[in-house]
């Protein structure tokens, strides 16, 4: 199937997978400008600044994606992060852990890194609300992102003795004499296999594996005395003993590569409809393949054809945190944190709290009356506040920087880097014609505004 075959309504089990996931490269109808780099930078990460942009657009596609994936830690800006965090543990609550990982987000120069961690904090959704402990966060977060490309095995066996993870899902009270179920039943539908794919029994079975896994002085111990060591028969292996082997017979079922790349294929290319197995097998080929390194998998799903496609333009909402920290890279603005962090949990996201073990929904779960009008208002908020700031100063400035004095410029350097799609004629003259009056700096607010109300503006 050529890109001229592909249209926007093409239904996914009618896109052929070998073509899917062939790299992107730019064409006639698919040219390497400002729209196609902002699309990338949105879905492999949380946008980008016209600078970046067109210097990304200096080389090719392919150097961008060696680029990205082998961003290199900033000494000045890792000490800066710590130094956030440090003064952030210090007060020992985990709802000010969000300010410091937000600041990550608008800075950090691995910004690839940065959205897997998010991605990984829903997979492994873990609740301050009933962890309570900052530290423990914390340091659950670190280890999402130190292995966010890494070993899918490594993740998987590290989560499951991870103390804030042992503690939101039960696993401390989990003895030989009663053994606790919830890490084992969420271990295989929501973390490894999905629904389906294992039984009742398989769950009672995996409980037993996790016995005795507990917390000391906030690090994990095994205790042999509260553990059942008889052997257990977990998804047709009836010689299984401990909880790392059983970790490593779940990851090793045909369904869990298939699962796994359905998550990424929906973060990064579309919310819905569900993939069908023949666009995901390759993907799960190569996952397989790569004995479940994360990097070429990720790399394949960022690069590849379908997602860099106008197909998929426009075929994700943005979450709250994408809307927000997209906004703020993409205009580089810099704000005050802790109202926004405030914000992003009145409107559904917000970090260290997801609603429940699954994480957040996503997709059209993010849109509602509610939202779009908290939507609209934060961005109102971060083009009003005094704290806010473009580029070091006024909007105005910022404005006179990306496009001269000329507004229509303004409206095209916005439409190119923040919208999924074009904007469409009739709201450009409605922008232009409501703005007409306003000074320089008003009117530029005003402007990013009415951005934030288009229905256009929640797609990536």
């Amino acid at each position: 199937m050529s890109t001229i075959e592909l249209n926007r309504d093409t239904p996914l089990d009618s896109i052929d997978p070998a073509w899917a996931w062939q790299p992107w490269t730019p064409s006639t109808e698919e040219p390497w400008d400002r729209r196609r780099a902002a699309l990338f930078f949105r879905r492999a990460a949380f946008g980008a600044s016209a600078v970046e942009i067109d210097n990304a657009l200096k080389g090719s596609f392919e150097k961008l994606l060696d680029d990205v994936f082998s961003a290199s830690k900033s000494t000045e800006f890792e000490e800066q992060s710590t130094a956030i965090a440090k003064s952030v543990l210090a007060t020992g609550d985990p709802q000010q852990l969000a300010r410091w990982w937000i600041h990550r987000m608008l800075y950090s120069p691995d910004t690839l890194r940065e959205k897997l961690t998010l991605f990984w904090h829903g997979h492994f959704a873990t609740g301050a609300e009933k962890v309570l402990d900052a530290q423990l966060m914390y340091e659950q977060n670190e280890l999402l992102r130190k292995l966010a490309l890494g070993d899918f095995r490594e993740t998987v066996q590290s989560i499951s003795k991870d103390p804030a993870m042992l503690i939101y899902l039960d696993s401390v009270t989990n003895r030989k004499a009663h053994a606790n179920e919830n890490y084992a039943r969420e271990l295989m539908e929501l973390f490894c296999l999905g629904e389906g794919n294992y039984t009742e029994v398989d769950v009672q079975e995996l409980a037993k594996c996790f016995t005795g896994w507990e917390i000391r002085r906030k690090q994990f111990r095994f205790n042999s005395y509260q553990h059942d060591e008889g052997l257990k028969s977990i998804l047709g292996n009836p010689s299984i003993e401990s909880g790392e082997q059983a970790i490593d017979h779940i990851l090793q079922q045909p369904s869990m590569a298939l699962f796994i790349c359905g998550k990424l294929f929906r973060f990064f290319v579309c919310d819905e409809p569900t993939p069908p197995i023949q666009l995901l097998e390759p993907l799960a080929e190569r996952f397989r393949r790569d004995k479940l390194n994360l990097e070429g998998l990720v790399r394949t799903i960022v690069g590849s054809r379908l997602m860099m496609s106008n197909w998929s333009l426009g075929k994700k909402i943005r979450s709250p945190l994408e809307l927000v920290i997209g906004f703020l890279r993409t205009l580089e603005a810099s704000t005050g944190l802790d109202r926004v962090v405030d914000r992003l949990r009145e409107i559904g996201q917000g970090l260290f709290y997801p609603p429940n073990v699954k994480g957040w929904d996503g997709g059209r779960a993010w849109i509602n009356s509610s939202t779009l009008v908290g939507r609209a208002n934060l961005i109102h908020f971060l083009v009003h506040h005094e704290t806010t700031r473009f580029s070091g100063g006024s909007l105005a400035n910022f404005a006179t920087k990306l496009s001269g004095q000329d507004v229509e410029k303004f409206l095209i350097s916005l439409d190119e880097l923040l919208l999924a799609q074009p904007l469409h004629e009739s709201n450009r003259k409605f922008i232009l014609q409501k703005t007409a009056s306003l000074n320089s700096d008003a009117k530029y607010r005003e402007i990013l505004g009415m951005f934030a109300t288009l229905p256009i503006f929640q797609l990536s």
